[in-house]
């Protein structure tokens, strides 16, 4: 029986967002506990949301955005890597601990260990892994750090190689608790049309056997 394992942080007013993005805010437009006929609320926040797929439009002009990106890249064959990277450092192709197996690839590397405190010298992509991963027919990275590119990195180097590759992005997992292995990813973004980014209710669903693999 297959089992889900959950990779996406609490989404709530204590979420950390990155620096000078816009928090979540509810506003609570009716409420039942206070005498209306029903609960009603809107959401304010930046569409880069804790769990959250970049769309190309994020880091190219006139690139792709939200509602344009095929869902195919979001749900499907991945595989869960822990990687041993410090503090601020790049994950590399030689970071990587076995073969790659899976065309959608999540890489835990324990540097951004809270989503409600964030901190700046969490670990990277080298644009070099990227491209080599691209090559290895890996179609998406995801990672559980708020982005693919160091904290003050300006020209995002990782960002245009997804933008070269035409590769998605998922950034803001919570990978610590997930076994290394394959899964079927199910992390599918809203249809938001003209935006750069959707949050996402990113789930692993666990194999049922190896006979069940495909991409």
């Amino acid at each position: 029986m297959s089992r889900l394992h959950d990779i996406t942080p609490p989404l709530s007013e204590a979420l950390a967002v990155w620096p000078g993005d816009s928090p979540l805010r509810r506003e609570i437009l009716c409420d039942l506990r206070q005498g209306g006929n029903l609960t009603l609320s809107t959401l304010h926040a930046t569409v880069h949301l804790g769990a959250h797929a970049d769309a190309p439009s994020h880091y190219g002009a006139d690139a792709p955005t939200m509602e344009a990106r095929s869902l195919d890249y979001y749900l499907g064959l991945c595989q869960v890597m822990r990687v041993a990277v410090p503090r601020g450092g790049l994950v590399q192709r030689e970071s990587l601990p076995t073969a790659v197996q899976a065309p959608r690839l999540l890489l835990a590397t324990g540097t951004f260990p809270d989503p409600q405190r964030f901190n700046e010298d969490f670990a990277a992509l080298a644009p070099e892994l990227v491209e080599w991963l691209h090559g290895e027919g890996v179609r998406l990275i995801g990672i559980d750090t708020p982005s693919v590119d160091p904290f003050r990195s300006r020209d995002l180097p990782a960002h245009r190689a997804f933008l070269h590759c035409d590769m998605a992005i998922l950034e803001g997992l919570v990978l610590s608790a997930v076994p290394e292995g394959l899964y079927e990813l199910i992390a599918l973004p809203l249809k938001l049309v003209g935006f750069d980014a959707s949050p996402v209710r990113a789930v692993l669903r666990t194999l049922p056997s190896r006979a069940a693999l495909q991409d």
